[in-house]
């Protein structure tokens, strides 16, 4: 698979302190790539410098083996852990407010014949995300596993390439949240997406993951704690049809303890 996304001697620094500290790595067209590690670790900056929401202090980060533009683009798709949707509009305008801001940048508001064919995309991917009997139905009357399904449905209708996932099933219950793994899986295989997650629990980023990246520290300096920033200090590529193993030593460095799959 070729390189969709290509991060070369990336780093970003906040005043003094150093975040991530020369990032290299590709990421393969299709993949789904879960991303591990500490607080503070760098990771959801990653994810805002692939989204363009910033810029690296220095390195250089391609598209399609070109310069990525610090601005949000609609190959671009991204749901945060809390819900991100808008609680005055029901699912159905939820979902049909990115169409119709592309469409009518001014006033966000289509008529006619692209009034109704965005109804009925939208409509279509809430089925798709399981919210086709939800259509009239406001956020403040769903429960979050809903909810985190109109997010996402709001993320896809724009048919971005590449999916962010920053925390998305933290706040779930477990039922929830293996439903909602399902989900995830099968519109990634659908849509032909290309998916980063961020998340802190281990089982799920080997569950849902193709390759598993870990960002911490190299070096640690306790009279300069800003001085090192993170980079990649694992980076596994896994067998989707081979049973889930977790190894003792990353186990052991996400101080995680007698892990099974």
């Amino acid at each position: 698979m070729s390189a969709v996304l290509s991060f070369r001697g990336v780093s970003v620094e906040y005043g003094d302190k150093l975040v991530l500290e020369r990032v290299d790595l590709d990421v393969a067209e299709g993949s789904f790539v879960s991303i591990l590690g500490p607080s503070g670790a760098g990771k959801s900056t990653f994810l805002r410098l692939v989204l363009g929401q910033e810029a690296p202090t220095r390195g250089r980060i391609l598209l399609d083996d070109k310069p990525l533009v610090a601005e949000c683009g609609p190959d671009r798709g991204v749901v945060f852990q809390r819900y991100s949707v808008f609680p005055h509009l029901t699912a159905l305008r939820n979902v049909m407010f990115g169409l119709e801001c592309r469409a009518a940048p001014f006033t966000a508001r289509l008529f006619g014949t692209r009034c109704r064919e965005a109804r009925e995309q939208a409509a279509a991917m809430l089925e798709a995300v399981g919210l086709g009997s939800s259509l009239d139905v406001y956020p403040a009357q769903m429960s979050g596993g809903m909810q985190q399904r109109l997010a996402i449905a709001q993320a896809l209708i724009m048919r971005p390439r590449i999916l962010l996932l920053d925390e998305p099933f933290g706040a779930l219950d477990p039922g929830i949240r293996k439903d909602m793994h399902g989900l995830i899986t099968r519109l990634w295989r659908e849509q032909n997406l290309t998916v980063l997650m961020v998340t802190h629990d281990l089982k799920e980023a080997f569950l849902l993951g193709t390759r598993v990246l870990v960002f911490d520290k190299r070096r640690h300096d306790p009279h300069a704690p800003h001085r090192f920033g993170a980079t990649a200090v694992y980076d596994l590529a896994l067998n989707k049809d081979a049973p889930v193993t977790i190894p003792d030593a990353l186990a052991k460095h996400m101080g995680v303890e007698g892990v099974g799959a």
